[in-house]
């Protein structure tokens, strides 16, 4: 199933207009595991964020992991099922995090090949499936309808389900309290 997005603006009178209806224009599933997708959606640069009756289009980019600094970003991921021990067939964690532009998130050594840390808010609606949310400390599963907010902790997602899930993140960039500055 596709994602639709709808990109709404001004006219030269002011007026609300439809800019845009259609397919995400950006998807990214050559990441090494089948079946996992990145589909961006948006993103601002700047909080506020500024509004424009129009603008070039922001995804335009290759994919970043990170949103953009002062920025916030929402996108939607398609994870495959996985198999034993949390691997992704024809997945290396490293090699991923590296074509994502973070490969500082990566933990190497972590509980789940995928652990990873970033500086930000991210906000994750299951909008279909299950998946395992898996931090240091605890795990628990996430079903459609749930949403996770995640605070700048180390953590994976595992899909130990038979089927896709997908999951709709917005990520927003943030900076630690100096006692959670460790690494």
């Amino acid at each position: 199933m596709s994602v639709r997005r709808i990109v709404t603006g001004h006219d030269p009178d002011g007026k609300a207009v439809i800019l845009s209806d259609g397919a995400v224009p950006k998807v990214f599933d050559a990441l090494g595991p089948p079946g996992l997708a990145f589909m961006e959606i948006w993103e601002t640069r700047a909080a506020p964020a500024p509004i424009a009756p129009r603008e070039p289009e922001p995804t335009d980019h290759d994919l970043r992991l990170l949103p953009p600094a002062h920025g916030v970003r929402i996108r939607i991921v398609d994870l495959p099922p996985e198999g034993e021990g949390g691997t992704r067939a024809g997945a290396d964690p490293r090699a991923v995090f590296e074509k994502i532009g973070a490969p500082h998130a990566w933990s190497a050594d972590a509980k789940h090949p995928f652990m990873h840390r970033t500086e930000t808010i991210d906000y994750g609606i299951v909008l279909e499936g299950e998946v395992t949310l898996i931090v240091d400390r605890g795990e628990t599963v996430v079903r459609a309808g749930d949403i996770v907010i995640q605070r700048g902790t180390n953590h994976a997602w595992a899909n130990r389900s038979k089927a896709r899930c997908r999951i709709a993140f917005v990520l927003i960039d943030g900076k630690f309290d100096e006692t959670l500055c460790r690494r």
